[in-house]
């Protein structure tokens, strides 16, 4: 589903440049649940932003279920995201002047659906979040959890093959993280790929792969409890 040869990614500012990412190996198959760990700087959400085509990388090879992706335009690059990737955010990334509806039925907007198609598709993806009640509120009436499980819901409305989830979990309590969890393990065995940035060790346990990186590195890639070196839909809970 994600492969990744030798990815390099440097930033320039000013007369300095920063190497980033530094020869990224990186394979996840269809239906894989993996979580990405690192200290602050090590290149976790480069990486995950690279993954998601929100970012490009310098060298080397990155193929999305089999397509080479590579000097493509934003249309391009808009258009594969719709089709393949559904994004999960820390903050939420909610439009705060658009109902929980509005909010969720956003991605069938751009990709033409009927203001009715796409509104019927909300109200189901609300119903399986618990959040059909909530439908006509705006995000700042909900709390951290219902928006995150609304955020959830509008990553899902479009049935993307990979969920990108970047600290997911961070600005949630320990028993709402743990049910975000819940709900992310269950969207993970019908079959959607999913990959998660975090830096709390509770939270990457309950994944089935967990990779470090170390200063724009792969440093190890723990697999069902066997860790290996290396160099380089759904129901409610």
């Amino acid at each position: 589903m994600i492969d990744l040869s030798n990815i390099h990614k440097s930033y320039i500012t000013g007369t300095n440049r920063l190497h980033v990412l530094k020869g990224i190996d990186l394979h996840v198959k269809k239906g894989e649940l993996v979580s990405i760990m690192g200290s602050s700087g090590s290149g976790k959400s480069t990486l995950l932003n690279i993954i998601g085509i929100l970012d490009i990388h310098d060298e080397g090879d990155y193929r999305l279920n089999g397509q080479l992706i590579h000097n493509i335009n934003e249309t391009k690059a808009a258009a594969l995201r719709n089709k393949f990737i559904g994004f999960v955010f820390q903050s939420f990334n909610l439009i705060s002047f658009k109902t929980a509806l509005e909010n969720v039925a956003l991605p069938l907007y751009y990709q033409g659906v009927s203001r009715k198609k796409r509104n019927r598709m909300a109200a189901e993806y609300l119903d399986k979040m618990g959040l059909l009640d909530w439908s006509d509120h705006m995000p700042n009436e909900l709390s951290g959890g219902q928006k995150q499980r609304l955020a959830i819901a509008r990553a899902m409305i479009h049935q993307p093959k990979v969920i990108l989830a970047d600290e997911p979990t961070g600005a949630l309590d320990s028993q709402t993280s743990y049910e975000m969890m819940d709900l992310l393990q269950a969207i993970n065995r019908e079959g959607i790929t999913i990959i998660i940035v975090t830096h709390e060790r509770d939270i990457a346990e309950r994944t089935n792969r967990i990779i470090r990186l170390r200063d724009g590195n792969i440093g190890d890639d723990h697999q069902n409890g066997i860790k290996k070196e290396t160099t380089g839909v759904f129901n409610r809970p």
